[in-house]
């Protein structure tokens, strides 16, 4: 749509019925994350509240709430990026589709960041008081900003074009933070890392500038991952059709049209401690020293409106953004991993704990197909991006069923179990990087890696009924079994010794995996629960054992059925829970004459 504020975004969706004001005061402390989750779970109209407590500014939430509405705010620009995207990932496109060869050098015009000498976020000066406080989650250590886009450039050299854009949350009080001193978290792997590398190595501090608002394609783009060097506000640019304006302020980077913006700097010597923070794989992710952002400056617009969502365990409005960048980029899948034919980080197991993929079997056209080429590109797919922090990787050839659609995460798996060998299809790596947010492993940022390819003819036949009722069953093949209380890492080798003798006298043929899990009702009550108590709460170097177990030149492998301990353990984050004391002010917004009835 062009759009030149949030402000106007808002303004078009409550002409469209896509927005609802909220003119009751709401607290930023719980009420407003509990209404935000509450609001997308209902699939309910973006909110904009008009009165928080302690706070001259609006706020809005639940903005890209639905697929539906985000296609509406992008509904002039998805289809000609999607064009672009094409024709990047095949040239060919451009002469099959004319149109998209006539509209891609406007398109891409549209993607280049344009110089401003001034903008409407410069015309007001605030403190970091200012800015609504808003905290999600009862144990989160203060309140925390979870929409910014913080913008660093290379200090090498480069400027704007080698700029990095990224969601990075920001704790703005709480532990030793207040003032001008705020929290700045980034996980492994993300672009604001290699900056602050190179500001280190030089010995100097790192300017940061967080934008926070604008148009909405600026904050899809602080969630795009593109490659390293490459800026995402050529994507912003592109997606909003209009060009990224930005100002210069003493040094700084200004985003013109955002509704907020912090500048400061990053001292290569100091960290403090940040967090905890409810994050979204649905558990705490915890105090840990990070680096400190000097405030030097906030800027706001006079009709400033300050955007929030609530992260915690999958589905929430971040799911959205996933789905998003999925159909923007899957054409490029095949391009950047020659083999892969598609690839799907699952949302509901926290997104890199879990991965499916479906890639070529070519390299021995005859006899018995087994993985040889799917393993090349299993490979490939933990060098590749973000991809590089999958916990576990299940892939499988596309010439066994050339329809299976990677998204069907339940026919995948059916299709995975019902073929694969587990004296061979197991595939280690130790002592490695998983994502920092993911606390199953060995210590911050610090796991394993397990890869399961399957290939070739079906090997059994799943089966929905245990044997005995040693269990329940989650999906076909899957039995899920209460576990005693983890007795800690010294004792678990004799203690799944002991099961593996148990199991090995049971007909276990129609279920190739056996989950531990504390509570196998819960575990089991739904594909969204087994895959989210399943891959959040283990390590597969510490948590994958089998039925008749054993290791051949140092290959992992087991004859019987694949064993995953999903109980949580004491090193294990917390599960997020809501005070139930926020709960009942909420239902209290949502009652009859108050402007949330009907609406949560």
């Amino acid at each position: 749509m062009g759009y030149r504020s949030l402000r106007e975004s808002l303004m078009d969706l409550e002409r469209h019925r896509q927005l609802v004001r909220v003119p009751e005061e709401v607290d930023p402390h719980l009420e407003m994350a509990e209404i935000q989750r509450r609001a997308y779970q209902a699939g309910a109209p973006a909110l904009l509240f008009e009165n928080v407590k302690e706070s001259r500014f609006q706020a809005v939430a639940n903005l890209f709430g639905t697929l539906e509405r985000a296609r509406f705010l992008f509904r002039d620009s998805l289809e000609p990026v999607k064009r672009i995207v094409r024709i990047k990932a095949d040239p060919a496109n451009a002469w099959r589709s004319p149109r998209g060869l006539v509209s891609a050098p406007w398109t891409a015009l549209c993607s280049l960041p344009k110089a401003v000498s001034s903008g409407p976020v410069l015309r007001n000066r605030g403190t970091i008081e200012d800015i609504p406080r808003i905290q999600s989650w009862p144990d989160d250590g203060g309140p925390f900003i979870t929409l910014p886009q913080v913008y660093t450039e290379h200090p090498d050299g480069g400027g704007v074009m080698k700029s990095n854009l990224g969601m990075y949350r920001v704790q703005l009080a709480g532990n030793r933070y207040g003032g001008n001193e705020v929290g700045l978290h980034y996980q492994i792997h993300r672009g604001i890392g290699v900056h602050h590398a190179a500001a280190v190595r030089r010995g100097e501090p790192l300017r940061v500038s967080i934008f926070v608002g604008g148009p909405p394609a600026h904050t899809l783009a602080a969630v795009m991952p593109l490659p390293e060097g490459l800026t995402e506000l050529l994507f912003a640019g592109m997606l909003n059709r209009r060009r990224f304006r930005i100002a210069r302020r003493d040094g700084f980077a200004i985003a013109a049209e955002a509704d907020f913006v912090i500048t400061g700097r990053i001292d290569p010597t100091r960290t403090l401690p940040e967090g905890p923070f409810g994050d979204h794989l649905g558990y705490y992710s915890l105090v840990h020293d990070f680096p400190v952002l000097e405030v030097e400056s906030v800027y706001h617009r006079d009709d400033a409106v300050w955007p929030f969502t609530v992260v915690g365990r999958p589905p929430q409005e971040d799911t959205t953004f996933g789905k998003l960048i999925h159909e923007l980029t899957e054409p490029m899948v095949p391009v950047s991993l020659p083999g892969v034919k598609a690839l799907h980080a699952i949302d509901a197991a926290g997104v890199h704990p879990l991965l499916l993929a479906i890639a070529s079997e070519r390299y021995v056209p005859y006899g018995e197909r087994e993985p040889r080429e799917i393993l090349t590109c299993a490979n490939a797919i933990l060098g590749f991006g973000q991809a590089s922090l999958a916990k576990y990787l299940f892939i499988v050839a596309q010439e066994d069923d050339p329809n299976l659609d990677v998204n069907d995460v339940e026919a995948f798996f059916r299709h995975v179990l019902s073929r694969v060998d587990f004296r061979r299809d197991l595939h280690f790596q130790t002592c490695t990087t998983i994502d920092t947010l993911d606390y199953s492993g060995t210590g911050l940022n610090s796991g394993s890696k397990l890869v399961v390819a399957a290939a070739g003819r079906a090997r059994r036949e799943l089966s929905r009924s245990p044997p005995s009722n040693l269990g329940l069953v989650a999906l076909p093949g899957v039995m899920v079994m209460k576990a005693p209380e983890f007795p800690g890492y010294a004792r678990v080798d004799a203690e799944m010794e002991e099961l593996s003798q148990r199991l090995a006298v049971q007909d276990l043929t129609g279920f190739p995996l056996v989950v531990l899990a504390d509570d196998p009702e819960f575990t089991a009550s739904h594909p969204r629960n087994f895959l989210w108590v399943t891959f959040t709460r283990s390590n597969p170097s510490h948590d994958v054992h089998g039925v008749s177990s054993f290791i051949e030149h140092k290959h992992w492998g087991c004859e019987g059925s694949l064993v995953i301990d999903a109980r949580l353990k004491p090193h294990h984050a917390p599960p997020l829970l809501e005070d139930p004391e926020v709960t009942k002010r909420v239902d209290a917004l949502a009652s009859r004459g108050r402007s949330l009835h009907g609406v949560l």
